[in-house]
């Protein structure tokens, strides 16, 4: 990659195309990383006007339950907290998971699972979580 391909190295948050991929990026669970942070096989670079401003980081393929409505519940309480439920800060995830569990979440099967990988934390993190909620 060129340095003129590269770009500056730093987000432009304010940068038009970067704006218009927000929500999407919010509803699949992506993040935009510094255009020399794309390092990754599955990372995208964004080009506009033949210059790299930033890249988009898609989370790893989503586990088989996550793909019916486990997985409905998931991007759908990513897009209401504003977030990929893995950058969420503690408090938040704790909160994710109440909301998970009000909405049925832990009636699938391995969803305990699903829900941890999800939020980027151990199987024993959710049930605390839970328990914590239920105590």
């Amino acid at each position: 990659m060129t340095d003129q391909a590269a770009g500056s190295g730093r987000l432009d948050p304010g940068h038009p195309l970067l704006t218009a991929l927000a929500p999407l990026l919010t509803r699949v669970g992506g993040e935009l990383i510094e255009p020399d942070q794309i390092t990754a096989p599955g990372d995208v670079p964004l080009v506009w006007d033949g210059r790299t401003v930033a890249g988009v980081r898609l989370p790893t393929e989503p586990p088989a339950e996550a793909v019916g409505d486990l997985g409905r519940l998931l991007a759908e309480l990513a897009a209401e907290l504003g977030a990929p439920l893995r950058t969420l800060p503690r408090p938040e995830k704790q909160r994710a998971v109440r909301l998970l569990e009000e909405r049925g979440a832990f009636t699938y099967r391995k969803s305990v699972e699903t829900v941890a990988q999800a939020l980027d934390v151990t199987r024993f993190t959710v049930y605390n979580y839970l328990n914590r909620d239920r105590g």
